[in-house]
């Protein structure tokens, strides 16, 4: 069992001493988002990469006991401008062709958003279509694609991503887990369905987790907080991980840096009081 971090909660670091810092707040994994935390390579642009640079960052949080359990991008997959799409699939096709060098099993995503969430057929027609493409590089490297769904976004509830896995069945596609990200103002109230629904229905596909926290406001607002800063039910949450998944990586969210000991704690400690079943 092991909790890692989002790399750049750290901020952008030369990627060296980012290694460094990680393994000095005692994680032993990374989400790493390279454009977002890595400030000595200029990752805004696809192209960068060759396996050179990749084995060196590899080797860099290696030597620190570090190893990358996801590379996280970030990156709209259903824009409507064709030209910012399609330079969004082939940064993410990038990095599945760089994956293994940075010993990276997983390339993982949210589909992307538009304010207000109006989203057409034509929307989830476009993100299907990208969705097979990138399974199909998945395939030919030996890497997972990790799907992410977040409220608000295309992909927004644990039903709709049962339904995108289902139309595209491929067995690269895993389930990155985040119920955080499922829980908002209309449903926080029975959040024990909420999450139980995500593992009854992507459970077995499951190959990462998140983990942050929601906490209901007195204004009636649902805010994002660390771990263990909320009211989201861990309890509930480590004992179905633990049912479905055991030792799954699980990836920290949120926590500044004076937070992450008491967060990682907590996770670490309410997960080791479910035995693997």
């Amino acid at each position: 069992m092991s909790v890692g971090v989002l790399a750049h909660l750290f901020g952008s670091l030369p990627y060296r001493d980012l290694a460094a810092k990680v393994r000095s707040y005692g994680f032993t994994h990374v989400q790493l988002a390279m454009w977002k935390a890595i400030s000595d390579i200029d990752f805004s642009r696809r192209g960068k990469l060759s396996p050179g640079l990749a084995l060196s960052i590899a080797e860099a949080f290696d030597k620190e006991g570090v190893r990358i359990s996801v590379l996280g991008c970030y990156l709209h997959f259903f824009d409507r401008d064709e030209a910012k799409r399609r330079d969004n699939v082939e940064r993410f096709k990038e990095l599945l062709r760089y994956a293994r060098f940075l010993g990276a099993p997983t390339v993982a995503f949210e589909t992307g958003s538009f304010p207000g969430g109006d989203y057409t057929e034509q929307d989830r027609s476009v993100m299907k279509q990208v969705l097979e493409e990138l399974a199909e590089q998945a395939e030919k490297w030996g890497v997972f694609v990790g799907l992410e769904a977040a409220n608000g976004h295309l992909v927004g509830t644990a039903r709709q991503l049962h339904a995108m896995l289902e139309e595209v069945p491929s067995s690269q596609i895993g389930v990155v887990l985040d119920p955080g990200n499922l829980l908002h103002e209309g449903n926080i109230a029975k959040q024990d369905e909420v999450i139980e629904e995500a593992f009854r229905l992507l459970g077995d596909r499951i190959i990462a987790c998140h983990a942050k926290d929601r906490l209901l406001q007195e204004d009636g607002k649902v805010v994002t907080k660390p771990a263990g800063f909320g009211q989201m039910n861990y309890e509930l949450y480590m004992k179905l991980l633990q049912q479905y998944k055991p030792e799954v990586d699980i990836i920290m969210e949120e926590a500044r840096e004076d937070q992450m000991e008491r967060c990682k704690s907590f996770i670490e400690q309410t997960r080791r009081k479910y035995p693997v079943l």
